[in-house]
């Protein structure tokens, strides 16, 4: 496996320790993991093609509810 040799600033450093610690179980499973998902979401064609993945506004529409609404206040006549 190729090595690779990177300098990180230490906040930076000190945010990846932190996602070590709470989600992988090594720095190199966490350091792969990290690179896969951001190089598939640099490389992820963006052009409006994605025909086969689903638009999350569009997949959630049906469960949201205007928030200028409150689905609780029933109709403003029944407290007249």
């Amino acid at each position: 496996m190729p090595t690779v040799e990177v300098s990180l600033p230490q906040d930076v450093h000190a945010q990846f320790e932190r996602l070590v610690d709470e989600e992988f179980v090594t720095e190199e499973e966490a350091v792969e993991e990290l690179l896969s998902a951001g190089l598939d979401a640099y490389t992820r064609d963006v052009s409006g093609d994605d025909r086969g993945a689903p638009d999350v506004a569009d997949e959630y529409a049906d469960d949201m509810w205007d928030t200028a609404e409150d689905p609780a206040a029933g109709d403003p006549d029944d407290y007249l």
